[in-house]
Parts: structure tokens; C-alpha cells; sequence
């Protein structure tokens, strides 16, 4: 297949209820307090119970009056913590080729693919899935790179649940208000495809070349004979897709992942109310002084009049000796632990819902405690990051066996490319007294050898290092004797 075709609708109308989805849960993800307007007045502002919730009520504010309400960002909380239990850690990497796993240790490290990989697992636990994208220039690294793309732009084509083609879309700066200037990448087995469209905001527009937009203009000169695509010289497509979990609830035959948030919108929306209502008794709380219209000093016809609470010294008031008028004082009470309780309660239903421990939250007996015993209080947690790590392995796999290939064929030609195996980080690192106090008392018992304490202190060294290092220790320790049972004679 090929690119699209001109005066075609943009978004794609087969992806608008995905997107329309997406927006919600960027919504959410940003903490920012405009977008969640905007999102609830054109998705679930529809809906008849739209004006109860808190973001999609529409009232101008008073004069002088910002907006009151209040957004506790919990789902960026769970997005972190998501990527964070996944990729705190930097995974291993294995090939078998010594060369190969050379070259890839070098590619990690430069490129910062851990680092990619943190931010790719929180959008992914955010918008419900994440592309893993390899591409290259040649201008300005020797090596290929491994980025980012969100997957609220990209359209992506299915078969038997598997990902045979994608078209990744972004839109260009543009110099006119009415003008949408779009530029659509075509990932396919083989070959990147490259088109500049200019439309409106619901049209993809016409198409034109790639020199007529300056983003564009630098990628004209590396498109083949056909004009519009790069030839990769690798039979293999240089996109995945990471869905965050399966099955989508929301369409359980679609191969979309889900998000953290699906089911907790409306649990973040009543946390937010809650925080509005706490605040607002903060303010109202406040203290104030309600007095006669004698208290007042009248700054002249036109000017009002004011009371100065911090004056000393007031000059004498004519007020008639039996009117009560006087000073009082209105302050009302805060509901802090109504509030403070209907916080708490929300949060945890919401971390619960997404699959996570209260303890990942900092919820809970916070005491101190080994890593078997964090485990153990994390167990759900564990659980939602292993499942997640099975569907992020095979991708990751598979574009490092990309970005091998194409090393291979631009820049270093005498590796062999292999599919590494991945090896994903402890989320919780055993603490190193702790390690030390196990490998003491096992030593003083005699219950392990010196082998076994290496394997517990290192558990990701190969079998090699290990023995280099048993080595080492029992010459330095003078434990290293000589087999009796050796040929020849000793010295």
C-alpha cells in the first residue's frame, strides 16, 4: 500500500473513537486543569449526566474570580509509577555473537535507550498503548536510534493482531490560521514512506512536495527512484506497537491496549470534587469582620468607604447607646477529616482500579522492611508489572533486532544482527546490608559455598564472571590448593 490519498478526512474516521478516547486520558495524564475542561465539553459533556461531573460544568467566572477547582493529578502519579516499576531498572540485553553484543552494549548506552524505554511505558500507561519507532540520520550520529511515537498519532494497520503497517502523523507549524499543513510517515516492511499534506483542520488536504514545508525540505533528498520512500534494506518493519493491557474493555476486539484510567475517570473527577470542596471551606473558613455602616470611613462622595482592621486607635463613633450594632466576627469551620477521609478512600479505589498496591503510592503502613517483605506488601503490583513486561518483551526484542540490521547495513558491517533476549530489572533493589548480614550468617553456618555466595551477591552475572571472581577470592584468601590428584611432580 501506499500513502493516502488526497481531500480524504483527517483524523481517519476509523480512529476516531480510539482518539476520541485518547483525548480524554491526555486529558487526564497532562494535570492540565483547560484540556480536562475542553475534554469533558466535547466528550462526556454530551452525555445527559454530563453537568454533574466537575469538568464539564460550563459557568463563567465571577468578576475579578479565577476558577476555583482543584485537580490533584493521580493519574500522572499512576502513569510514573507504571514506568517506574517497569524500567527503574534498566533491562539486559543478551546476543550470543561476542561482536554483536558489543556493538548493541554500545548502541544502549549511547543512545539512552533505558531512558527512552521510561518514557515510552508512561505514555503507554497513559494513552493505553506506545510506539517503539527506529529510524537514523546519518548527519548527525553514526548509529541508529530507537524514539519514541505516542499512539494518539498513529495510524496503525492490523492482521491477525499483528502490526504489518503504521502511519505516524504530526502537524507542521503554519504561517496561516486556516492552513493545516500535515506530514504523514509510512512505516512498512522494507521501506519509510513520506508525504506533506495541506489541508484544514478536519481534511487531510492535498498533497505536495516535501520541499514546500522547511520540516520536510531535509528528507527530500533521501527518497529513492518512487520518489516518496526510503529504501531500509531490511525485510523487517521499523515500528512495534506496545499495548499497555489486553483485552480493551471498552471494545474487547480491538488490538488498542487499555489505559490504567479505563474505569477510573469517574473516580478521579469525584477526587477533584472533593479537593474543591476542601479548599473551598478553607476559604470560606477565613476570618472576617462584619460591621455597622457607622464603622466605615467614608473616603467622599464617590470614593466609598473602608474599614481598616489593623488600625489601634479609633477616633470616637457616634452609635446610639442602646443600638447593638457593633464588630462581629464570622468563621466557619473546615471539614478536614470528612474531606480528608473522602480523599483517601477515592485514591485508593483509583490505585486499586489500575492495578497497584497502596504501597506504591506511599498509602498504607509505611514501615521499614526488606525486599521480600516489600515484594510481599507490593504483590499486586508485582503482579500488573510482570504482565506488563510480557507484552513490552517481544517489541523491544524485535526493534533491537531492527536497529542491529540497519546498523549493520549503514554503519558497522561486519556484525551479525540476532533478536536479543531481554532480562528486566529488580523493581525493588535488596538492600546491601541486608545482603551482606544473609551472606554472613550463611558463611558463618558453612551452608553455602563461595560460588553460591558470588551468584547471590551478582544474580546478573554470566557463569563466567562468576568463576573469575570465585577465583579471585580463593587466591586472595589463600583457600586455592593445588588438585592432589595432578600430573608431574610439585615444586
Amino acid at each position: 500500500m501506499s500513502l493516502p490519498e488526497s481531500g480524504i478526512p483527517w483524523p481517519p474516521p476509523q480512529m476516531a473513537a480510539a482518539y476520541r478516547q485518547m483525548r480524554v486520558d491526555d486529558a487526564w495524564y497532562s494535570g492540565d486543569r483547560s484540556r480536562l475542561a475542553r475534554a469533558y465539553r466535547d466528550h462526556a459533556g454530551r452525555r445527559r449526566d454530563g453537568h454533574r461531573r466537575l469538568w464539564s460544568r460550563h459557568r463563567e467566572p465571577e468578576l475579578g474570580h479565577r476558577d476555583r477547582r482543584m485537580h490533584i493529578p493521580l493519574a500522572a502519579d499512576i502513569a510514573a509509577t507504571s514506568a517506574a516499576l517497569l524500567f527503574s531498572e534498566p533491562p539486559a540485553f543478551t546476543v550470543g555473537d561476542t561482536a554483536t553484543q558489543d556493538r548493541l552494549d554500545e548502541l544502549t548506552e549511547a543512545d539512552g535507550i533505558a531512558n527512552s524505554l521510561l518514557e515510552a511505558a508512561e505514555v503507554c500507561a497513559a494513552l493505553g498503548g506506545a510506539y517503539l519507532r527506529v529510524t537514523w540520520d546519518t548527519a548527525l550520529v553514526d548509529r541508529p536510534l530507537l524514539t519514541v511515537m505516542h499512539a494518539d498519532r498513529a495510524v496503525p494497520e492490523w492482521s491477525f493482531g499483528i502490526l504489518r503497517a503504521v502511519t505516524f502523523w504530526r502537524v507542521l507549524p503554519s504561517d496561516s490560521g486556516s492552513t493545516v499543513w500535515r506530514h504523514l510517515e509510512r512505516h512498512e516492511p522494507g521501506a519509510i514512506l513520506h508525504g506533506l499534506y495541506q489541508g484544514s483542520a478536519d481534511q487531510l488536504g492535498t498533497r505536495v512536495p516535501l520541499t514546500e514545508h522547511p520540516s520536510t525540505a531535509p528528507l527530500a533528498g533521501s527518497l529513492g527512484p518512487a520518489g516518496d520512500a526510503i529504501e531500509t534494506g531490511v525485510p523487517m518493519l521499523t515500528a512495534a506497537y506496545v499495548p499497555n493491557m489486553l483485552p480493551n474493555r471498552l471494545d474487547r476486539e480491538s488490538p488498542h491496549g487499555r489505559s490504567d484510567y479505563q474505569g477510573a475517570h469517574d473516580l478521579f473527577d469525584e477526587l477533584d470534587e472533593v479537593w474543591t470542596s476542601w479548599m473551598r471551606d478553607v476559604r470560606l473558613a477565613r476570618a472576617r469582620l462584619i460591621v455597622p455602616d457607622q464603622y466605615l470611613r467614608d473616603h467622599g462622595p464617590g470614593h466609598g468607604a473602608s474599614f481598616d482592621a489593623d488600625r489601634e486607635i479609633w477616633q470616637t463613633i457616634s452609635v446610639p447607646p442602646t443600638d447593638n450594632a457593633g464588630i462581629t466576627l464570622a468563621q466557619f469551620g473546615i471539614r478536614v477529616e470528612e474531606h480528608r477521609a473522602s480523599a483517601e478512600a477515592l485514591t485508593q479505589q483509583a490505585v486499586r482500579s489500575a492495578g497497584y498496591s497502596l504501597q506504591s503510592f506511599g498509602l498504607g503502613d509505611q514501615v521499614a522492611a526488606t525486599a521480600t517483605e516489600v515484594t510481599a506488601r507490593e504483590r499486586k503490583s508485582m503482579i500488573t508489572r510482570d504482565t506488563k513486561a510480557r507484552y513490552w518483551a517481544p517489541a523491544v526484542a524485535s526493534m533491537l533486532h531492527v536497529m542491529l540490521a540497519l546498523d549493520r547495513e549503514l554503519f558497522t558491517p561486519g556484525i551479525a544482527p540476532e533478536r536479543p533476549k531481554i532480562v528486566f530489572g529488580d523493581s525493588v533493589s535488596e538492600d546491601p546490608q541486608s545482603v551482606a548480614q544473609t551472606l554472613a550468617l550463611l558463611t558463618q553456618a558453612q551452608a553455602v559455598s563461595v560460588d553460591t555466595r558470588v551468584r547471590l551477591l551478582h544474580p546478573d552475572w554470566d557463569d563466567s564472571a562468576v568463576q573469575a571472581e570465585v577465583e579471585r577470592i580463593l587466591t586472595e584468601t589463600g583457600q586455592a590448593v593445588p588438585d592432589p590428584m595432578q600430573a608431574g611432580s610439585l615444586v
